[in-house]
């Protein structure tokens, strides 16, 4: 099949860069066109320095999607549903949006969770790609949720990187903040929450178990440990089968036996799963890199299934054992 001509609107920024970094080594992609209104004229190495050698690409601030199979929307959040109706883009385009704008599964767009809706997204047009902590958390009780397993409530704790706030500076993010620091934010209240619960809602039983989420600042770069947990009377053996037959056929989804580091998912497209069962509590991990699973990866998963393709080309990633 001749190459998927690709643009990235919105590429300036740290999902837009990794975007970059892997649609130039993915065998079946074409990456023409990336886009930045603050960084036009600029070549990509400018703004993403170690792509120096690989990427010969210019910024540009002019829309063009005319002539493309497929645009990453990169925007920040709240600005994509705007953005397209001031440029409309083709309707034989495949669109995969990395903001929260559309995980409502609005405008036709669909949810882009590939352990979760494969099949929709292969033969979807607009798909709206989930949240880095949405993903890390469904990706942990899925099958729980599917067994009906979690009646009342559930527990979360949830650490993620700094890159998880994006690349514009902010109080929090900064470094001096974030080193040899740890905080709370978003208490019980977090954004990811909504399309969560909308996805416990398709696979599970109503009414949902409520969610007790405590997101915390992290103060590394990247990564996200997930620790969810709810009352349990089952085994733990009947509950490793039950999630290891949920995940059989996902290619970067894994229930692991071990005890689990963040190391082993940072700079890769996996999720790992580890269980427990402790005083009359399930309680499982989930652990993903934020930039990759949790998005610029995890968007081209979809973009494979969109194209019929392997899930797993462009995304044959190494993880850093040390």
């Amino acid at each position: 099949m001749s190459k998927i001509k690709t643009g990235i609107i919105g590429a300036a920024g740290y999902t837009g860069g990794e975007l970059i970094r892997l649609l130039i080594h993915h065998p079946h992609v074409d990456l023409v066109y990336i886009h930045s209104n603050s960084q036009a004229g600029k070549k990509a190495h400018e703004v993403h320095p170690d792509l120096i050698g690989d990427c010969d690409l210019t910024f540009t601030d002019e829309v063009k999607t005319d002539g493309l199979d497929a645009v990453f929307l990169g925007l920040p959040h709240g600005q994509t549903k705007a953005f397209l109706e001031q440029n409309p883009i083709n309707n034989d385009v495949v669109v995969i949006d990395l903001s929260t704008d559309f995980r409502d599964e609005s405008e036709g767009f669909v949810y882009g969770l590939p352990e979760l809706n494969a099949q929709t997204i292969s033969k979807s047009k607009r798909i709206a790609n989930p949240g880095c902590f949405a993903t890390a958390i469904q990706l942990g009780l899925l099958p729980a949720i599917k067994e009906g397993w979690a009646k009342d409530s559930i527990h979360i704790s949830g650490i993620t990187g700094s890159t998880g706030a994006g690349k514009k500076l902010s109080d929090t993010s900064h470094f001096s903040y974030r080193n040899n620091n740890f905080s709370v934010y978003k208490l019980f209240t977090h954004q990811h929450l909504k399309e969560i619960n909308q996805s416990f809602s398709q696979e599970g039983q109503a009414p949902n178990p409520q969610l007790h989420f405590v997101p915390y600042r992290g103060n590394f770069t990247r990564g996200i440990w997930i620790t969810s947990y709810f009352e349990f009377e089952g085994s733990l053996e009947g509950a490793v089968k039950v999630y290891s037959e949920f995940y059989k056929d996902a290619p970067f989804t894994v229930v692991s036996e071990q005890d689990l580091s963040l190391k082993q998912v940072v700079n890769t497209n996996k999720c790992l799963i580890h269980l427990q069962r402790e005083s009359g509590q399930l309680v499982i991990y989930s652990i993903i890199d934020n930039l990759l699973k949790g998005a610029s990866g995890q968007a081209i998963q979809n973009l494979n299934l969109a194209f019929g393709l392997d899930e797993r080309e462009g995304l044959n990633l190494k993880a850093s054992a040390f």
